[in-house]
């Protein structure tokens, strides 16, 4: 081992094994800096991290972050922490709310308190908490900037629940820092793509291409017609990065994606353009794919002007080479 590598600061990534965690990582050992990843694997896949598996400077621990002996002691070695555990997909929050509610705030408060610790010690640790465009719940506004309210349906309405415990984890986020100066930002992540990305939790976009790849026909929910924005991963993390390593950003919230709006419908179409011209479309309604308490976003658009102002951010990956890069990486 190199010099370079054992003087190289840690980063922390919880998650690191799932979809945008992988790539993070990835990004990260390729600047030369070490990289501790802690996943159970409930969501995240162990193949994700095969094109680094093998790196020098990686160090995966196979456990949960609700585990507080273990938080205590990974938070305890990281000088960067990524934490982006966290219950994912519109199926598993359909399917397991309770699960999804204490997987997305138990080990958030966790981290928070063992950063805090450190900072009593004079050991400020930047941190990143993922959260998600889910918070803006069903603001009626045609675009969502940061400062807007959050809109969320009834308690009976399970979906509510994912978007209300990923606000409790912002919360808890901008409470540590203003008391206790903890270096926090907090990302709202909308609708990330691309290449490792499994459809097995209502994704909308891989659930498409793997369909059409297979040569059957891709399934719609509704009319099509809700309106989405999808981003690369590797733009998605490449702002990630740039924000932890931004002072001005700690304390704020920021909406990360794209702005680039499209209807499900269209997008479907564009697969079937992009992938295979042979398979057609079939409409299917949410009560049949989720259950009849399901209620959905008809459109969710994210104002971008606050993370350009913070770190110049744009994206560079338009919705057609990310509709080739995620066929070409299921081929």
């Amino acid at each position: 081992m190199t010099n370079a590598s054992v003087t190289a600061k840690t980063n922390l990534i919880t998650g690191g094994a799932g979809f945008i965690g992988s790539h993070l990582a990835q990004q990260l050992l390729a600047r030369g800096e070490k990289v501790l990843i802690v996943d159970d694997l409930s969501t995240g896949q162990r193949e994700n991290l095969n094109p680094i598996w093998e790196h020098e400077n990686l160090e995966y621990i196979s456990g949960t972050v609700e585990d507080e002996a273990l938080v205590a002691e990974v938070v305890g070695r990281a000088d960067v922490v990524y934490h982006l555990a966290a219950a994912v997909g519109v199926a598993l929050i359909a399917k397991q709310p309770i699960q999804t509610i204490e997987r997305n705030v138990y080990p958030t408060q966790l981290i928070l308190n063992r950063l805090g610790e450190r900072a009593k010690r004079g050991r400020l640790v930047p941190c990143f908490i993922a959260s998600t465009s889910e918070v803006y719940g069903k603001n009626p506004k045609s675009v969502w900037s940061e400062e807007d309210d959050l809109v969320f349906g009834a308690t009976t309405k399970p979906r509510w629940s994912y978007g209300v415990s990923k606000a409790i984890d912002e919360f808890l986020a901008l409470a540590f820092h203003k008391e206790q100066g903890l270096p926090v930002v907090v990302g709202r992540f909308f609708n990330v793509v691309g290449p490792r990305q499994t459809g097995a939790y209502g994704m909308v976009l891989p659930r498409f291409v793997q369909a059409a790849l297979q040569g059957d026909d891709l399934v719609v929910h509704d009319d099509g017609n809700q309106v989405r924005c999808f981003a690369h991963v590797e733009d998605v993390v490449g702002a990630v990065t740039k924000l932890i390593e931004t002072s001005t950003s700690f304390g704020r919230v920021y909406n990360i994606g794209s702005d680039v709006p499209v209807s499900i419908l269209e997008l479907a179409k564009r697969v079937i353009a992009r992938v295979n011209p042979e398979v057609g479309i079939e409409f299917r309604s949410y009560s049949d794919a989720y259950d009849e308490s399901f209620e959905d976003i008809r459109r969710r658009v994210p104002d971008l002007s606050r993370i350009a102002d913070a770190i110049g951010y744009r994206p560079t990956n338009d919705l057609d080479a990310i509709i080739d890069s995620v066929a070409e990486s299921m081929r």
